[in-house]
């Protein structure tokens, strides 16, 4: 393509809207416009880099026998509400109505239309394995979008299907779609991990995502360097031996604590530290009211809470349920004559002589212990921290900020159920098919690549991403050698079907120059004062250094310089 009389946009000035360094990038060098909030348009060279992505996605999908189907973006409400997941999904789906007054919805995601198509094609046992994957974009109405490409309400993904006859089928496919991932990411140039997962409204038994490693990471990964164990923070295990307190019980005693609501403010009443309280959170899951119970420096984690007591909805209590519940104002809450059940984490079982709300408005209880009142069940209910050690060999965790760009799900039959769609197996029996699904977020990794490959100047692509392989520049388009060099050498690299961007523009050298370090091109070919030697001279966007290359050794030697270099993340 050449520059001059194209669609070309750059600002020299960062992004006052953009948070993220990619977001700032992508936006800086034209390859996106923000519409709205969380909603971006792709403009020519960022288009590109996402078909370049879609391309090697494609090609491991069809390697594994996977095959690529269009589904509709606007869906009837009713295929969500008979697989059960229009609730779980909530206000983050968009709807609307058609003219003949139909609840609709702007897909979030497309199991259900997978299952129906999986139901023309199977029909027997002798029907599987199927696997069948799609580009299409997804709409999510995201609470709080942010970071440019990361978090979107509109987004461009690539989903994929398998359905097997039974659960040891699909091991076999999602073990080949879990390969076929490592490939994509691979070639795609991301730094990234493998993590376990909470299965959240898509449901299922097994997920695992694959993280690309990034400061500006949403997500908090936890990591055992020794066994590799490897979890999403969510559904990290605590290992917590049973070690109880040797600390001889003393009588709990009612204190006095004016003011004293939070933590910190009741530690510091009494002057000791927050591990030697206990935590009373007043929550309501599905309908029915729960007290937790954790240390006073840790956090209870409500996804573990949510999969403990198998239940959709976990919130903390409102104020007025609260203050109903422990007949006193927030912050006084605690374990002692408490008429709901009580759930503690398992570290309390360790504990002596704590400290606890006393349900009584600027009280408290010192010296508690679990003898004073009844725990309904003791279960991992906390998040882990940075002191916490492996639940598997008891090594250090490491904890990294991670960017979500594929996850991979086990559901086995629960949308064949739900939706009452079954083959007929060997025994002449109906029988609910399994499935596994398998998502890639295309923006998400357009702009992971750029949080883990940029420099001052700008973005560095690799070719298999970039917008264009190489960009050739004249220092001088209006001097009449350089430009005809120029056009020569554009003209004879595109025969030889290398993807040039040549920069014809009437501009300084200085500006063209920044320009192409900005969309980092990964090879650039200046032609400047020596082109009436037939002489150039080549960079690669990742080095300093500088070739003078002689055309007349010939353009397949140039071809080679091009392509040969690691240096040029080729």
């Amino acid at each position: 393509m050449k520059v001059k009389n194209s669609f070309f946009s750059t600002m020299k000035e960062d992004s006052s809207s953009e948070e993220s360094i990619s977001g700032n990038l992508l936006t800086r060098s034209g390859m996106i416009k923000k519409s709205s909030a969380g909603v971006y348009i792709l403009l020519p060279l960022g288009f590109k880099i996402s078909q370049k992505v879609e391309k090697i996605i494609r090609e491991e999908m069809e390697a594994i026998g996977c095959q690529e189907v269009l589904m509709p973006a606007l869906i009837p409400e009713e295929v969500f509400i008979k697989s059960g997941r229009r609730d779980n999904f909530g206000s983050d789906m968009f709807s609307l109505k058609d003219r003949n007054d139909k609840p609709m919805v702007l897909g979030p995601s497309h199991e259900e239309m997978f299952i129906m198509v999986a139901a023309m094609g199977i029909k027997s046992y002798k029907d599987f394995p199927l696997n069948l994957f799609q580009m299409q974009t997804k709409f999510r109405d995201e609470t709080r979008p942010r970071y440019g490409l990361v978090r979107l309400k509109e987004f461009i993904m690539k989903d994929a299907y398998s359905f097997d006859r039974d659960l040891d089928g699909l091991s076999v496919s999602y073990d080949n779609m879990y390969k076929a991932y490592t490939n994509i990411f691979n070639r795609i140039g991301l730094d990234f991990t493998v993590v376990k997962a909470d299965t959240g409204v898509m449901g299922g038994f097994l997920s695992e995502e694959f993280h690309a490693v990034t400061d500006i990471g949403e997500d908090t990964l936890v990591i055992c360097d020794d066994c590799h164990y490897s979890t999403n923070l969510d559904v990290a295990e605590c290992a917590c031996k049973l070690n109880l307190s040797t600390e001889i019980h003393k009588a709990k005693k009612l204190e006095f604590t004016p003011n004293s609501k939070t933590i910190e403010e009741v530690a510091t009443f009494f002057n000791r530290k927050p591990e030697n309280f206990v935590k009373t959170l007043i929550y309501k899951c599905d309908g029915n009211f729960y007290a937790f119970l954790v240390r006073g420096d840790k956090e209870l984690n409500e996804i573990k809470v949510k999969h403990l007591l198998d239940v959709k909805i976990c919130e903390l209590a409102s104020i007025t349920d609260v203050e109903k519940i422990t007949n006193a104002s927030v912050g006084f809450a605690g374990p002692i004559g408490l008429k709901i059940p009580i759930i503690a984490d398992l570290e309390i079982q360790n504990m002596a002589n704590f400290i606890v709300g006393a349900n009584k408005t600027d009280y408290h209880f010192v010296n508690v212990n679990l003898s004073d009142f009844k725990v309904q069940q003791f279960a991992d209910i906390r998040t882990v921290v940075s002191t916490d050690v492996c639940p598997k060999c008891g090594y250090k965790f490491t904890f990294k900020k991670g960017i979500e760009v594929g996850n991979i799900f086990k559901y086995g039959s629960k949308y064949s159920d739900s939706m009452g769609l079954y083959f007929v197996d060997e025994d002449g029996k109906q029988k609910p098919f399994s499935m596994g699904a398998y998502g890639i977020g295309i923006e998400r990794c357009i702009a992971s690549f750029i949080e883990q490959h940029h420099d001052d100047k700008g973005i560095i692509w690799k070719r298999s991403l970039a917008p264009y392989e190489v960009c050739i520049v004249t220092a001088n388009e209006a001097n009449e050698t350089q430009s005809t060099l120029g056009e020569n050498l554009y003209n004879s690299l595109m025969s030889k079907g290398v993807d040039v961007l040549y920069d014809n523009r009437n501009e300084r050298i200085g500006v063209k120059l920044n320009d192409m370090d900005l969309i980092g091109i990964p090879v650039r070919i200046l032609v400047g004062k020596r082109a009436g030697e037939n002489i150039v001279e080549v960079k690669y966007r990742k080095s300093p250094t500088v070739i003078e290359y002689n055309l007349n050794n010939g353009l397949e030697e140039l071809i080679k310089i091009i392509y040969s270099s690691d240096v040029a993340m080729l």
